[in-house]
């Protein structure tokens, strides 16, 4: 049996990651951050001074790939780490002025990476498709 990558969900969902991702690169180096960067943008929007392993938790990211992450976002001016109240081994993660003041804009462009990508589409359609989308991630959190 011939192996036709079309018509592979798993090959399907990684070309369309990859492409989001790309969508969203070029709307959001604009502005100052990195695709990669976005999902921790958006922990932290949502509630300041997470730690490491709370963002790692969160967002399901290998611990290598959250720390350089977290590196790149300080060294950009992004976010600023603050000693634990009370966990002396932990920092907490504050975003910037900077970071702070970009939410708007970088959501916005978040969603026009989104509408270019379900161009042509029609509300349903998009809708079921995110629908199936959550299907499957349920699925894989399953295994």
């Amino acid at each position: 049996m011939a192996f036709d990558r079309m018509d592979s969900a798993t090959y399907l969902a990684s070309l369309l990651a990859k492409n989001f991702s790309r969508a969203l690169q070029e709307r959001g180096q604009k502005l100052g951050f990195a695709p990669g960067q976005f999902p921790v943008l958006l922990e932290l929007w949502s509630e300041e001074g997470l730690t490491q392993r709370q963002l790692i938790d969160r967002l399901d990211i290998e611990q290598a790939t959250m720390a350089n992450t977290l590196a790149r976002m300080e060294r950009d001016g992004l976010i600023e780490r603050r000693r634990h109240p009370t966990d002396k081994r932990a920092q907490q993660i504050f975003l910037t002025d900077r970071a702070r003041a970009m939410e708007a804009d970088a959501k916005e462009a978040a969603a026009a990476a989104d509408q270019s990508l379900f161009s042509g589409f029609r509300r349903f359609e998009r809708e079921l498709m995110l629908e199936y989308m959550r299907m499957a991630i349920a699925n894989s959190a399953r295994e």
